[in-house]
């Protein structure tokens, strides 16, 4: 099966080759750049030599209809809503790691992304690709989740599912690496901008606040608000989401744990860590692992659970290439069979 990347050259796009390179069932045919075009793309990034060196290529529809099954879309925000209809009307699985596609209200775009939504259709016709809980066999337009809604969403979960917690006490401390911010030139990205220094942004106003909550609402739907907040830390890829929320009856750690297990038990990329042991970024980087780790509080009653993820792998191309294999039945593995860098 051959593919093609819309927006190879951001961090997702290059992770993406990353990890197609490895699948056994596709063959990258492809790569799309609006800024660079004609260079080999192991020439701009030295690291892909002997691995990728296709050309960046302007986005040709027909030619890409022509030869390719599977389009990748890791452009920024704003552009695949305006360019998937002819790729999906041609018969191609789109997957689309941007947000442009995530929200089912249309008027919620405006307020969170600053700019129009995608046509209704679009959006109604869109799978929302949590892959651990979505089922997107044979789905021809997926949307993959954001980073931060992905850790947050796997920890959340089993907690809302089993209807475990008040609804009303979901308080999300999130962190991310550098890389979270994609490659545009930015003051808060700099080097003495970061480096030292913890930065919390975007506070009740990040982007994947609504995904989350729409997600939420499927599992329960008196889920109406959550606290969500986001730090920027000194390094370059990883997130850690720590949540804390008030218990509806009393429960030990051990016994949450037990929850956790039973509906992880089948799903190989989330991994649920000993009782009271915390998962921390360094041993999901790289990989495609989301690993939640959690303790009960016995005299608040509080829970608090702890999500890892890589976000360019889990929270980006890793999760997208595990929408691929879902779609189109291959095995769950194929081409994430990465263990995790470590030191």
């Amino acid at each position: 099966m051959k593919i093609s990347i819309i927006g190879a050259t951001g961090y997702s796009g290059l992770e993406l080759i990353r990890l197609l390179e490895s699948h056994s069932k596709v063959e990258i045919f492809s790569l799309h750049s609006y800024s660079n075009y004609s260079e080999n793309v192991a020439y701009l990034y030295p690291h892909l030599k002997g691995i990728c060196e296709l050309p960046l290529e302007p986005i040709d529809v027909s030619r890409i209809c022509q030869h390719s099954q599977v389009v990748f879309f890791a452009a920024p925000s704003g552009i695949a809503k305006d360019q998937v209809a002819p790729f999906l009307e041609a018969g191609l699985t789109v997957i689309d790691l941007s947000g442009d596609l995530r929200l089912k209200n249309p008027d919620d775009y405006p307020t969170w992304y600053h700019f129009p939504a995608a046509e209704k259709g679009l959006l109604d016709q869109a799978i929302y690709g949590l892959s651990e809980w979505a089922d997107v066999k044979k789905q021809k337009l997926i949307s993959n989740p954001g980073c931060y809604a992905t850790a947050t969403l796997l920890a959340l979960a089993p907690l809302i599912i089993e209807d475990l917690i008040e609804l009303d006490s979901i308080v999300v401390d999130a962190k991310s690496g550098l890389s979270g911010a994609g490659k545009s030139m930015q003051t808060t990205s700099m080097y003495t901008e970061v480096n030292d220094n913890l930065t919390i942004y975007k506070m009740n106003q990040h982007q994947h606040i609504p995904e989350i909550i729409q997600q939420l609402k499927k599992w329960q739907s008196g889920v109406e608000n959550i606290q969500f907040s986001t730090s920027l830390i000194p390094i370059t890829r990883g997130i850690s989401t720590t949540i804390y929320a008030k218990l509806k009856s009393r429960l030990t750690t051990e016994e949450l744990n037990a929850f956790y297990t039973s509906h992880y038990n089948d799903k190989p990329f989330v991994r649920i860590q000993a009782p009271n042991k915390l998962p921390t970024i360094k041993q999901v980087v790289g990989s495609n692992f989301c690993d939640i780790g959690m303790t009960v509080n016995p005299t608040t009653n509080q829970v608090i659970i702890v999500s890892t993820i890589d976000n360019l792998v889990k929270g980006a191309a890793g999760q997208a290439v595990q929408n691929l294999n879902q779609s189109f039945g291959f095995a769950p593995n194929d081409g994430l069979k990465f263990s995790p860098i470590f030191p």
